[in-house]
């Protein structure tokens, strides 16, 4: 994709503050000078069995874009593929589980669209409101930062484990508890943020670190795991999405110290609906794992 983008045209529109060349987390387009619109879109194919608990889970993972923007979420729209002749039972379950979640979130569903596909997706594109002058983009970590992750890692690695039949009843109900939690962000103050989702810690780190020309500093024994995720990574429990995470990070990331090999691993494990990678230099909730400095030798050093 990032090969392909720059020769995509694009309107050049100064009210437009955050697009797409930063790989940033959501778009932002400035209507006045206190207020602005953040827009996002995600989905997905099924990730549990349970369609109630799929359908909010792409809810709470579409909403996290607009948070890790320091935005609020105001409306969504979802964005359905379901087999023609599939279970009306399971579609309403699905749509429900969203539906509540979304409400949970202050969030109003005011419509969708919906096409006959073999193969189930579900998600939302959401649109929220941020103040112009505290947009919280992936460029603007500063030397300084502490660095706050504000979920455990191992979304991945737990559901190639449950995948291949080893994974505990106990370990997936965590990891499906951290998934369906928002990332609300009412009061917290951040210079840059960006949510962990698909490249993993390390991925979004390097985007991170690269859009803000610093260096993050993250000390592994800091990272909170999920029940379970370092013993399955250890057993071989490896999604694909792993490995074509270390491939596409790995040039940015300098480890000073060997880790236990499931411990690297999980550091680049992909994650669904994971937490928020916060620059603060205030106290915020969740777990410090490290600081920004001055650009060093790579863009992110694992301590």
């Amino acid at each position: 994709m990032d090969s392909v983008l720059p020769g995509v045209p694009r309107l050049h529109d100064p009210n437009v503050l955050v697009g797409f060349d930063t790989s940033d987390d959501a778009g932002v387009y400035r209507l006045s000078p206190e207020c602005a619109l953040v827009q996002t879109v995600d989905f997905f194919t099924p990730i549990v069995d349970d369609p109630y608990t799929f359908g909010a889970i792409a809810a709470a993972n579409s909403l996290s874009d607009v948070y890790a923007m320091g935005g609020r979420p105001l409306t969504a729209l979802s964005i359905l593929c379901y087999p023609g002749n599939g279970d009306l039972d399971d579609l309403q379950a699905i749509l429900k589980g969203g539906a509540e979640k979304m409400i949970e979130a202050g969030c109003a569903v005011v419509g969708g669209h919906s096409v006959s596909d073999d193969e189930i997706k579900f998600g939302y594109s959401v649109t929220g409101l941020v103040d112009p002058e505290k947009v919280w983009a992936n460029t603007g970590a500063r030397p300084g930062d502490v660095l706050v992750l504000t979920k455990p890692i191992g979304t991945g690695v737990v559901g190639t484990a449950l995948k291949r039949g080893i994974a505990t009843p106990e370990h997936v109900e965590a990891a499906t508890a951290s998934m369906l939690r928002l990332n609300k962000t009412e009061g917290v103050e951040a210079h840059g943020c960006t949510d962990i989702t698909g490249f993993g810690l390390l991925g979004h780190a390097r985007e991170m670190a690269l859009g803000s020309q610093v260096t993050l500093e993250i000390d592994a024994s800091a990272v909170e795991f999920l029940p379970g995720a370092l013993d399955y990574a250890s057993r071989g429990a490896i999604p694909g999405g792993l490995k074509n995470n270390r491939e596409f990070a790995e040039c940015a990331v300098l480890f000073r110290r060997k880790l236990a090999p499931e411990l690297e691993a999980l550091l680049y494990d992909p994650q669904t609906s994971g937490g928020l990678l916060l620059s603060t230099a205030g106290a915020v909730p969740g777990r410090v794992i490290g600081r920004v400095t001055e650009r060093a030798e790579r863009p992110v050093i694992v301590l």
